[in-house]
């Protein structure tokens, strides 16, 4: 399993952003974090939403841990090609921070930057935004679904809450049954928990991802 790493402490939805204005171009860097390659697009397009009369919004994206280029995209929008996506991907890459997508917008103000002034500027907006970005550690976590008769769904929730784990999903039918994301360290005496507790009446399945 992935080890612990450093992600944007930023909520499903939330972003943190930071602006400059080079050579009377304005550009601002909107950043958010992502754990997939679909979610890393769904911010780009309402950031390219937001700002739709923008000259260009340019993105990277490392979705998955520091480094890695498993899930990754880049792209220029329309600025001279390599001026800015893969610069901006550059950085993302070398920064130590996992699971994160950047945005820089551009309000174009008059001046030619030339390639080297694109590089620089795209490059210098996310390390910008990065000195200011808030972080937390990624804790690696199990998912679980967990089916219980309703009688014993108070001492679940109780049992979620003293093992950290974040309820995902909810149905209640003839049973109760719940998705959590629970961290690795805690996973095992969860279950041990909620076994005793439930005299056994209780199924388990780990899910992948």
């Amino acid at each position: 399993m992935a080890d612990r790493y450093n992600v944007p402490n930023l909520a499903p939805g939330e972003v943190h952003r930071a602006e400059q204005t080079i050579h009377r171009s304005r550009f601002i860097v909107t950043m958010a974090r992502v754990s997939s390659p679909e979610e890393a697009k769904a911010f780009i397009d309402s950031v390219r939403q937001e700002h739709s009369q923008a000259t260009h919004n340019c993105w990277a994206f490392v979705a998955g841990t520091p480094g890695s280029t498993a899930h990754v995209g880049a792209s220029d929008d329309g600025e001279p090609k390599g001026t800015a996506g893969r610069p901006m991907l550059t950085v993302l890459l070398h920064c130590g921070v996992g699971e994160i997508a950047a945005v820089v917008t551009r309000y174009f103000g008059g001046i030619l930057l030339g390639t080297g002034g694109l590089v620089r500027a795209y490059q210098g907006l996310v390390k910008l935004g990065l000195e200011t970005l808030p972080m937390t550690v990624r804790v690696p976590c199990d998912r679980l679904k967990l089916t219980l008769e309703h009688s014993f769904v108070n001492i679940a929730l109780r049992e979620f809450e003293n093992h950290q784990a974040k309820i995902l999903e909810k149905e209640f039918a003839m049973d109760a049954t719940f998705t959590v994301s629970v961290p690795q360290t805690q996973s095992e005496n969860l279950i041990d928990e909620l076994t005793q507790k439930t005299s056994g009446g209780l199924l388990i399945e780990k899910l992948q991802g």
